[in-house]
């Protein structure tokens, strides 16, 4: 059965979103991922232009899975806005903690290395996290008004510090190899939703 191109495609960016979590990006050889993806050398520059616009394909379809995660867990049902936010902190926290992400991290991993080398990445990386901080501030806003949330700043505002906490304690989960860091993230979390 011949492969779809569609497939191909989306082979050699899962392949390497696996790699650069671990590795970076900048010490990945384009041959690396298209051995790990099973795809032969000439089939890079038929779907990617360079490894720019190809490190750019791979974070918006590193952002699309991660939003449709994040999207699932706050949108299950039975639970309240405080229940839905704490489960992806939770999933945050267990994702963040393994020793390999696979591919579950990229923004951690990658956030300060390809902003300084790739404007089409750092752009990509932004409006990613601009759209994880949107869903954290509707949830927010929606635990207002369930009343499972209150907080002394504003949803957006809170957004931003709960995202930028939980990303700054993943550095430092993988700076320090200890999972001490998303602890303390988790009890200060619970504590500006006065939960």
């Amino acid at each position: 059965m011949p492969v779809i191109q569609g497939d191909t495609r989306r082979s050699i960016l899962d392949a390497a979103q696996r790699i650069m979590a671990r590795k970076g990006f900048s010490a990945v050889g384009i041959n690396e991922v298209l051995t790990a993806a099973g795809v032969p050398k000439g089939s890079f520059y038929h779907f990617f232009g360079s490894k720019d616009a190809f490190g750019e394909a791979m974070m918006r379809a590193y952002f699309t899975d991660y939003l449709a995660d994040m999207d699932r867990v706050l949108a299950e049902p039975g639970l309240t806005a405080a229940e839905r936010l704490m489960n992806y902190w939770q999933n945050w926290r267990e994702t963040q903690s393994l020793d390999d992400c696979q591919g579950k991290c990229l923004a951690v991993k990658l956030g300060a290395e390809v902003s300084d080398l790739s404007e089409a990445m750092r752009l990509a990386l932004k409006e990613g996290t601009i759209a994880i901080i949107d869903r954290l501030e509707r949830t927010i806003t929606a635990g207002l008004k369930d009343g499972s949330i209150a907080v002394d700043a504003t949803p957006r505002e809170t957004a931003q510090v709960l995202y930028d906490m939980w990303l700054g304690a993943s550095v430092m989960t993988k700076i320090h190899r200890d999972i001490g860091p998303l602890d303390t993230t988790t009890t200060v979390t619970r504590q500006l939703l006065h939960l």
